[in-house]
């Protein structure tokens, strides 16, 4: 029994956010990554382009207070590399390297397979209204920072 209808919604996100953690975190270790290593790795793909930290963090699907040891992890494997801006010192870039794009399309080659397992019960509608219903849990979330 729940105390209140809210309670029983936040311990099935709860749940839920956990079980997914679970089979991704399984997949990306196939890769030898973490979720949160292969995340970094998706964000630099998908930029086109050098990011600092601070980008990197702010486009991180979980909050990662330690983006830095990240990148050091990611950098000690050759999967990206530091570069120092040149205009101005303070600045540096991370870039991903060949390596780690080759390891990071491999892992994300599996994702529509499991997209599909972990989601396929729900039809294209209900996957909608899940997402937007979602989508007003984060703002929800948000508003309780400001």
């Amino acid at each position: 029994p729940f105390a209140s209808l809210q309670q029983e919604t936040l311990v099935n996100l709860l749940r839920i956010g956990d079980q997914l953690d679970n089979r991704l975190s399984r997949l990306f270790r196939e890769h030898g990554l973490t979720l949160s290593r292969f995340n970094v790795l998706r964000i630099l793909i998908l930029a086109d382009r050098p990011l600092t930290c601070g980008e990197i963090g702010e486009r991180m699907i979980q909050v990662v207070p330690a983006i830095t040891s990240l990148v050091d992890h990611l950098e000690k494997q050759a999967l990206v590399e530091r570069q120092r801006c040149e205009q101005d010192r303070r600045v540096v870039h991370v870039h991903i390297t060949k390596s780690g794009k080759k390891l990071a399309d491999a892992a994300m080659q599996h994702l529509p397979d499991i997209e599909k397992k972990l989601l396929g019960k729900l039809s294209q509608a209900q996957l909608k209204s899940l997402s937007g219903l979602l989508e007003k849990v984060r703002d929800s979330i948000a508003a309780c920072d400001e």
